[in-house]
Formats: structure tokens, sequence, C-alpha cells
């Protein structure tokens, strides 16, 4: 059985990434470096053939893919966490109001739980592990890390220890082609 190889590239720099905020579904775009990020991400990823490549519909994640040389699949799965009422804010705001509260624990009020995006990101690595080939998936960082977490059968939880900057890869693979053997290959390579 073909196991595929999974590529995934968070979008470039925004204004709020670059300022610590939420950026769940505002769709914002990207700030002239973020712009550069997704040429340099089309350079790292140049001579690598796609079976697939598959963007979030949010236009930072789309136009990192179009600068890097792609034309992706707009796939819903891909959405950012939706983080209802903290949309915009950041980590320390919504601490102020809320001491404790870790997104990958507690969720957001009016927008996802971890058990909601966990169902969401099962079902998408679900249909990535059925592809074959190399596949190229642009999204966002608190999305992927949860992604990786899942694809190697570990709680939402665990995503809060794998950091993930603006224009980084990753690979998700298989330990030696066993499809029962999911693996983090390569993390947050800038």
């Amino acid at each position: 059985m073909s196991v595929p190889t999974v590529y995934l590239a968070r979008h470039g720099e925004t204004e709020w990434s670059r300022n610590g905020r939420h950026t769940g579904r505002t769709d914002l775009l990207l700030t002239p470096a973020g712009e550069e990020d997704g040429r340099r991400l089309g350079q790292r990823l140049a001579g690598v053939t796609f079976s697939r490549v598959f963007s979030s519909p949010l236009g930072r994640a789309r136009r990192t893919a179009e600068l890097a040389g792609f034309a992706p699949e707009l796939d819903p799965d891909l959405l950012e966490w939706d983080y209802g009422t903290n949309e915009g804010k950041t980590g320390a705001e919504i601490r102020a109001a809320n001491p404790g509260w870790l997104l990958f624990r507690d969720g957001c009020p009016g927008g996802e739980s971890p058990a909601d995006i966990a169902a969401r990101v099962d079902r998408l690595a679900a249909r990535l592990k059925a592809l074959d080939g190399n596949v190229l998936c642009f999204a966002h960082g608190h999305l992927l890390r949860v992604l990786a977490a899942r694809w190697v059968g570990q709680p939402v939880a665990l995503a809060a220890s794998l950091l993930l900057g603006t224009a980084t890869l990753c690979v998700l693979s298989f330990d030696h082609g066993n499809p029962h053997e999911p693996a983090i290959k390569v993390w947050n390579s800038g």
C-alpha cells in the first residue's frame, strides 16, 4: 500500500500574526514581508512534484500558495480555528479576562472547542492519509499544529507543544512507509 508524504506550509506574515493576535476567520492580507515569505516557500519547494495541492479558502493562505507558484484546491477543513469572541485578541488580553486560559484545552467562547477542531482535523487527516504521492497544504498555525497532533493519534493538547512560525514547512509521513505508523518527519522548518 502506498502512503502519502504531506507537506504543510503555514501562510506568510500578516499584521495580526506579527502582533500576536488570534486570527481565525478574519481574512487579512499578507504584509510585504508575508508576500516575500510566499515567494521563498516556492523556492524551497522547487523541484518537488505534488499530486495534490490544497489551501485554506482564506486569502492569506491562498495568496501564499499562489506566490509559491501553486494553484491550490480550496478546502474548508483547512480553515484556521474559529476563535469566536477571542478573534483579534492577543493571548495576554484573553488571559487578563480569563486567567489560566489555554486554547488547546479550553477552546474559544462562541467559536470552536478542542472537540470541534479535533473532529474537523480528523476528517481532514483521514482524507490526506488516503492519497498517494506528495501532497501540499497551505493553512494556518493553530490548525496545522492540531493536524500534526491528530496525525500521530495524540490529543489536541499536544499541539500546545508544537510551535510553528509563519512561512515554515513541516512534513507528515509514516515510519518505514507503514500506514499504521504515522509520524512527524519535519517540523517548523524555516
